[in-house]
Formats: structure tokens, sequence, C-alpha cells
């Protein structure tokens, strides 16, 4: 699908609530003055491209100079992008194509790192702030919640396998079995070198 300019409307109003709002990220910011990247989404018939100034991000759907730098990759591996940690490991896999100048991407990796993500920034202007605050809490507090869920679920379904189905093996039986391998390939080994001894008498 194209891009659409409402779609590039919002991602320019969330990007310079976090990234242009605090004076602290200043000097991060600086680094991208007058830089130009071009993003490539894959769901996307058409690129947007992200335009730097010193107060601003621009969001374009249509750019006619060039790009100092261009990426390529998918939606999905938008939000792996907030730890930098991630980059060189999304470019080694192939998750991120990144062309041109690569400073531009660590820059703006960097800058989002930095920056603190809170959704009740974004819904205050529509809800007001004691109510954003309260969506926002509810939020981070379900996403805690999902995740012990999940880790819950894992746990109970590895007890499960090991100890009621019996379908997987337990530790102490995984190290017995390592065990009892390693003495039969000694004794394979064995046998084979006193046949060895007996062929050549």
């Amino acid at each position: 699908m194209p891009f659409k300019p409402m779609v590039a409307a919002g991602i320019e109003r969330v990007l310079n609530t976090f990234l242009y709002r605090e004076g602290a990220l200043k000097p991060a910011r600086q680094r991208l003055h007058g830089k130009v990247l071009r993003v490539v989404l894959q769901e996307f018939s058409s690129p947007f491209v992200l335009v730097f100034s010193e107060r601003q991000i621009d969001v374009l759907g249509e750019w006619e100079g060039e790009a100092d730098c261009s990426v390529i990759t998918q939606l999905r591996v938008l939000p792996k992008l907030r730890d930098r940690q991630q980059l060189t490991a999304l470019i080694r896999s192939g998750e991120l194509e990144v062309q041109g100048d690569i400073q531009v991407v660590q820059n703006l990796v960097s800058l989002m790192d930095l920056a603190e993500f809170d959704p009740a920034e974004i819904l205050a202007p529509w809800t007001g702030d004691i109510a954003a605050e309260g969506i926002s809490k509810f939020l981070r507090g379900g996403a805690r919640f999902l995740q012990h869920g999940i880790q819950r679920q894992q746990r109970y379904v590895a007890e499960v396998l090991t100890e009621e189905w019996r379908l997987a093996p337990g530790a102490l039986e995984v190290a017995w079995f390592a065990e009892e391998t390693a003495a039969v390939e000694r004794a394979a080994d064995a046998l084979a070198k006193r046949l060895d001894k007996l062929e050549g008498k």
C-alpha cells in the first residue's frame, strides 16, 4: 500500500514528541541536524523520508533530493531499533539493510535509545493529563502482567512435559544418558583396539 500523508503526520508527531521535547537530548539531535534518512518498509509500496532539522523531524512521503542514508526493512523490525545494542545484529541477519552513511542510522538509534517513551504524552491532547497517565499506567501494568503470565505458562509447559506427560526427559535423566553413552563409546573403542591387536597377531 502507498505511504499516506496521514500516516506520515502521525509518525512525525510521535517522533517530535519523544525526540525533540527534552533539552538533554540536544547534543544527540545535533549529530542528525541537516541529515536526510530514506526509509523503505517492505509493507508499503512507497518509501518515506525523515528530514532532521534543529527544531524538528519532518516526515515526508516524497523527496526530490538525495538521501544521506537509506534503510530497507519491515515494520516488525522498527521497535527493535530502540535498542542500539541490536543494530549490528539486525544488519548482520539481513533484517535491516543500510545504504549510504550508516552513521545517520547509528545516531538516530542512539537518540531513540536515550529518549524515554511514555504513551501518556501522546494520549494527553485527546484524553487530558490525568486520564492519559491512568491509561499509560494501565498499559505498563498490563504489559508486565502479560510478560509474567507468559513466563508462568512457559514454566508450566516445561513441568508438564517433563514431570506429568514424560515426553521430555528431566535434567538428571539427560546427564545420566550422556554418561552412559560416553561409557558405551569408550567400551566400543577398547573392543576395537583389542580386535586390531588380535588381527595383528
